[in-house]
């Protein structure tokens, strides 16, 4: 009995020191390394914010510094605010029992993301004008930085102006994303007056365009 109670006492007890010991070590390492995957993933949402921010700098900079007409700032305001119009009408489309709560697209843009029917209107929206979120966001700005001098075209009168969009773009606008922008706006306001042209009848008594 003496021998066993020495060999418990000398032998088990020390494993188990050991045992518990690596026990805390591993409940340790485990929690370290949930601190560092937490710290991670804070550097890595900091560094998209400057990035962000960054590219946000450097479109408003760019607005800034283009060097578009008068006349072309008025038509590509015009296609901004045609764009923005469109999106809400598409969205409204989607759920119009929302209708009354969503009277802008800005009201849109705030409520969208606390509101999946909604969120997933705006998401139909963008795609059904081959635009992308970032789209949205460029076109906003370029709205903001002319509203307070810019005129709005009606499509008559744009009609009567001769300026090429797409070659006045790539001239002026120096920042990739913002002329990626404008000219998709450009081309969702045209592909939307051509769709609706194709799908009037033509008036009577005039012959239909071969």
């Amino acid at each position: 009995m003496l021998i066993a109670k020495y060999l418990k006492e000398n032998l088990c007890f020390p494993f188990l020191r050991v045992e518990n010991k690596l026990q805390t070590l591993e409940t340790q390492f485990k929690d370290l390394k949930s601190s560092l995957d937490k710290l991670a993933w804070k550097f890595e949402r900091q560094g998209e914010i400057l990035e962000n921010q960054m590219s946000q700098d450097a479109m408003w900079t760019s607005m800034i510094e283009n060097r578009l007409t008068s006349v072309e700032t008025n038509l590509l305001f015009s296609y901004t605010c045609e764009t923005l119009a469109a999106l809400r009408c598409l969205v409204i489309a989607e759920v119009p029992d929302l209708a009354e709560g969503l009277p802008t697209t800005a009201t849109i843009l705030r409520r969208k993301a606390r509101h999946p029917r909604i969120q997933g209107a705006w998401e139909a929206a963008l795609q059904g004008l081959g635009l992308r979120e970032g789209d949205v966001r460029a076109l906003c700005a370029f709205f903001t930085a002319h509203g307070h001098e810019a005129q709005y075209y009606a499509a008559a009168r744009r009609r009567l102006c001769p300026a090429d969009m797409a070659a006045a773009v790539s001239r002026a606008v120096k920042d990739e994303r913002l002329r990626g922008s404008l000219l998709r706006a450009v081309e969702a306001v045209e592909e939307s007056r051509a769709r609706r042209r194709a799908d009037s009848p033509a008036p009577r008594g005039r012959a239909q365009p071969l």
